[in-house]
């Protein structure tokens, strides 16, 4: 089962949508539960993928990398299964490492990462969990942690981005692609062996 409600087969979704998401199946190897998921309303569905795109394929800003180490600890803060798996998944792709995701997802704090994605995890999570909190002092730290008004924003619409995804994700009891356990698991060459 992937999710609790009526989950549509790729060729039932609209045309623009099935080619989407076959496009994504077609670089993957795989379609993510999600899509299909919230295929069960197609409307929503074109809206979240064009606001996950718009968001998360941005070139400028911050790295795709950092992107996702962002939806991986606020993911973990608020118990989302699906987004931290899969999300932790596409960080391991995306940083070449097979080890950062789950640490992150523990404890951003202990992680192998620099000062300035410390301060912006430590914002994501703020403003994740407490975003009554969020003030002038926090948009400070990130400014001297080297961050711009512009990048300040995408850690931003990332976090509000997955409070959404997170919430539909928990609602929907939606599973994970076993695919997305594996994926990037494997050390790079260099790494291997010891």
């Amino acid at each position: 089962m992937i999710s609790r409600f009526p989950v549509p087969a790729l060729a039932d979704l609209p045309g623009d949508l099935a080619e989407r998401v076959g496009v994504i199946a077609a670089r993957t190897g795989f379609v993510p539960n999600v899509l299909l998921a919230l295929g069960h309303r197609p409307a929503e569905l074109r809206a979240f993928m064009d606001y996950h795109d718009a968001v998360m394929e941005r070139k400028e800003g911050l790295s795709k990398a950092e992107r996702e180490m962002i939806v991986v600890v606020t993911s973990a803060a608020r118990s989302c299964p699906y987004c931290v798996i899969a999300h932790g998944a596409i960080l391991r792709v995306r940083a070449h490492d097979p080890h950062i995701s789950d640490l992150l997802a523990v404890n951003h704090r202990l992680s192998p990462i620099d000062h300035r994605q410390r301060a912006m995890l430590d914002y994501a999570l703020k403003l994740s969990l407490t975003p009554e909190l969020v003030g002038e002092p926090d948009r400070e730290a990130l400014h001297s942690a080297g961050f711009g008004e512009e990048e300040i924003w995408d850690i931003s619409a990332v976090v509000a981005l997955f409070a959404l995804a997170n919430r539909m994700a928990l609602a929907l009891d939606l599973r994970p692609n076993p695919e997305f356990h594996d994926l990037g698991r494997a050390a790079p060459p260099s790494q291997a062996g010891g």
